[in-house]
């Protein structure tokens, strides 16, 4: 069965009681091999890929974020839905609240952002007016409202390069700039999958409000605590949507470098 579907994150998303013929596996590309899980629901093949490997022990800064969106560009995927845990700068977005981001800040450092470094692949600009797929960002929604759990369907993910957290002054200088979430994972995860003509959609649970907003320090069980208590809800959010998504369909995304390769 051709694998269309992928969700990137694994942790409190992956439940082996709601998949079929689960399998581990292996795939080489020229950026590393990527282990993964495939399994079948509702008649759909659907690859899990945990973002920081078994344990959570890659942090988001060294992550091989090219070798797994390749990997999922050869095993045929033509939709991510990207899961990840964040922090709000925004106090309409509460924790355990679900949100759509449909645009991004980039305050990486020292990532690997695409796979044109000249030579063979040559110099590509890639179009990011819409980053994430507004398709996708709307099965999403229909899905979250079917569920009935709080969702936003626009939001600016701030994305630092980690692993530590930020500072009260520069979450007040990400909320000046128009940002309302700080993660550390969706660049260039959202870059490299539109590099390779894939849609992809965020799913940000909100677990705390970033420093300065928050009366508490932060800490990384806080965050583990609202994910487990919300784990079973963005479960049932990521398999709606999937049961929701036609798994061919076609998009602007899986397009993107068509002009380019004209010109």
């Amino acid at each position: 069965m051709t694998i269309r579907i992928a969700i990137i994150g694994g942790t409190g998303v992956y439940d082996p009681n709601i998949l079929t013929n689960i399998r581990d596996e292996k795939v080489s590309t020229p950026y590393g091999e990527v282990g993964l899980k495939v399994g079948d629901y509702q008649g759909r093949s659907v690859a899990f890929l945990n973002r920081h490997g078994a344990g959570h022990s890659v942090p988001p800064h060294l992550v091989n974020y090219r070798a797994n969106i390749a990997a999922l560009k050869e095993l045929g995927v033509k939709s991510i839905f990207a899961t990840a845990a964040v922090g709000s700068l925004n106090l309409n977005m509460g924790p355990g609240h679900f949100v759509f981001a449909d645009q991004f800040l980039d305050f990486t450092k020292v990532r690997q952002h695409t796979f044109f470094e000249g030579g063979e692949q040559g110099v590509v600009h890639t179009d990011m007016t819409d980053p994430y797929c507004p398709e996708l960002r709307q099965v999403l929604s229909n899905a979250a409202a079917e569920l009935g759990v709080t969702y936003h369907q626009y939001g600016t993910y701030v994305t630092s390069e980690g692993p530590r957290f930020e500072t009260p002054a520069e979450i007040k200088m990400y909320k000046l700039l128009g940002g309302d979430l700080v993660g550390m994972t969706s660049v260039p995860e959202v870059v490299l999958a539109r590099e390779k003509e894939m849609c992809y959609a965020n799913i940000s649970m909100v677990t705390n409000y970033g420093a300065g907003i928050s009366p508490t320090k932060l800490t990384h069980q806080e965050v583990l605590e609202v994910m487990a208590a919300n784990a079973e809800n963005l479960r049932k959010l990521a398999m709606k949507a999937i049961s929701l998504l036609d798994p061919e369909r076609g998009c602007l995304c899986q397009d993107a470098l068509e002009k380019l390769n004209k010109e």
